[in-house]
């Protein structure tokens, strides 16, 4: 966890043992170089994102990660519905909500997708219970959310339209690294990724759901029991956990 705006960059440091000044005076000449804070983690820096093939020394590895998929529940139904200055103002509070709780617990937020974020956490900045972090963020994300929900219903007019947030994740193995050609994206892809993304799917606006191998890294975090739920492209039944 990095409750301060580092000094350094946090992924260099870990990787490479290199001391890259993010922030004050001795950062002024890395700027120059276009080298500054990430905008998938404003603690770790664009080396991180836009050298990973000569900085890792290949295109791709093989990473435990911990997945995180938040989406934000009636965002669809209110876009038939409110003006687009009320759209922009939800939208703002959720990727502001999501960013700050997933920066706190040394994630990148690696994709903002219409109304929903995706989020890695073990890379670049490692930690041996990424799993425990990443829960921690997502529970800062409901609690921040749920806080200022009626004055969003406000200040949008949402009516009656539920508005809230569901988040899934999932643990282990994961691809991450370059992918593509003409457009290059840093991103993790694999089974876990998916998983993650449909576990989301399946959590109710407020619920947090996680899989089995969440739930075995996170200790006594997660003590409710689980459900078999038939996730789309997965042949058998997985079981999920309220968080």
């Amino acid at each position: 966890m990095t409750p301060e705006p580092a000094a350094i960059c946090l992924g260099c440091w870990q990787n490479m043992h290199m001391p890259i000044p993010l922030r004050g005076p001795l950062s002024a000449p890395f700027r120059l170089f276009g080298i500054k804070p990430s905008r998938m983690n404003p603690n770790t820096c664009t080396i991180c994102e836009m050298a990973f093939s000569k900085v890792m020394k290949a295109r791709a590895v093989t990473i435990d990660a911990t997945i995180m998929f938040a989406d934000l529940r009636g965002y669809t139904t209110l876009t038939q519905t409110i003006a687009p200055d009320g759209l922009t103002s939800l939208l703002d509070a959720f990727y502001d909500d999501c960013a700050k709780a997933i920066w706190r617990y040394d994630g990148i937020l690696n994709k903002t997708i219409g109304d929903a974020v995706f989020a890695i956490f073990n890379f670049p900045v490692r930690q041996d219970d990424h799993a425990v972090q990443a829960l921690m963020a997502a529970r800062e994300i409901q609690q921040s959310f749920r806080r200022r929900r009626d004055e969003l219903v406000r200040i949008i007019g949402a009516g009656d339209v539920e508005i809230g947030i569901g988040i899934g994740m999932d643990s282990g193995d994961t691809n991450f690294g370059e992918f593509g050609q003409t457009h290059r994206d840093l991103t993790a892809v694999g089974t876990v990724v998916n998983r993650a993304a449909r576990v989301q799917g399946a959590a109710m606006s407020g619920e947090i759901l996680v899989t089995a191998s969440v739930r075995d890294r996170t200790g006594d975090m997660v003590t409710a029991n689980g459900t078999d739920y038939a996730l789309k492209g997965f042949d058998q039944p997985v079981t999920l956990f309220p968080a």
